[in-house]
């Protein structure tokens, strides 16, 4: 495949083992992307993934690691601009959905913990190593996977709106220390039906209905509908934004200018 958007880049996309992630490594390749997969439990899907990847004519990298982990980071870091010599497209996919959580009511220490140490920590720590790396060699383009939940607030898990809030403080800050080289977005992504959200508690019990009831577009989001605002972030098309925060969410929340 030839002059894709992204032919001959270099593609790094976190938790692309599996969901979303997998659905987006698979379009940079089919834009003419060499894609780094990292899991960090998915090691089956994370290889098929690759395998499918490789099947496009690209190359691919399987790596695994704990973000939130600095280590793991430099680790997958280093390996990453070892192989490749450069990553083009960082794209930090990775969070957590709190998905065993059912109401506010419900406090876990652990659990949140958990989710601030994926969320922000582990994004922080992508943006940190591999941005850090893109300014030196000269440029690049990050793409945070949000939520517009920073929009409508969870009364489900406040720590996954704290998360994603937080993210945009990290998108913000280093659109500014890596500029101008790098530029830094979020995407505020709607609902997407993957495996994990379909088999979530609230979603089986009257959340999908009620969330389809205040989407004008009249549909809950599939990950490809996510792929191509994500690719526009990461392309050249998107070359003058930088710190921004794009909603796609079918209507569900709308803010002002």
């Amino acid at each position: 495949m030839n002059n894709g958007r992204f032919q001959d880049k270099v593609v790094f996309v976190t938790g692309s083992g599996r969901g979303f992630g997998a659905v987006l490594a698979n379009a940079f390749a089919r834009e003419g992307a060499n894609l780094i997969i990292h899991y960090n439990s998915s090691a089956g899907g994370a290889e098929e993934v690759a395998k499918a990847v490789r099947a496009l004519g690209r190359k691919a990298l399987v790596v695994q690691a704990d973000i939130s982990s600095l280590a793991d980071v430099q680790r997958i870091t280093n390996a990453a601009f070892a192989e490749f010599g450069k990553v083009d497209v960082l794209v930090n996919n990775v969070g957590d959905m709190a998905l065993e959580q059912t109401s506010w009511r419900q406090m876990d220490e652990k659990a949140v913990d958990h989710m601030l140490a994926v969320d922000i920590k582990g994004t922080m720590f992508m943006i940190h190593e591999v941005g850090s790396r893109m300014m030196e060699l000269g440029g690049g383009s990050i793409v945070n996977i949000g939520s517009q939940v920073v929009i409508a607030g969870s009364p489900r898990a406040p720590q996954y709106a704290a998360a994603k809030y937080g993210v945009i403080g990290l998108t913000k800050s280093y659109a500014r220390a890596l500029a101008p080289s790098v530029r830094v977005n979020t995407l505020g992504a709607a609902f997407m039906e993957t495996e994990a959200l379909k088999n979530r508690e609230d979603w089986k019990n009257g959340r999908r209905e009620e969330v389809l009831r205040q989407t004008p577009l009249g549909r809950i989001a599939t990950p490809e509908d996510m792929v191509g605002p994500t690719l526009f972030l990461a392309s050249e098309e998107s070359r003058h934004m930088t710190g921004q925060f794009m909603l796609c969410n079918g209507g569900l929340a709308m803010v002002g200018a």
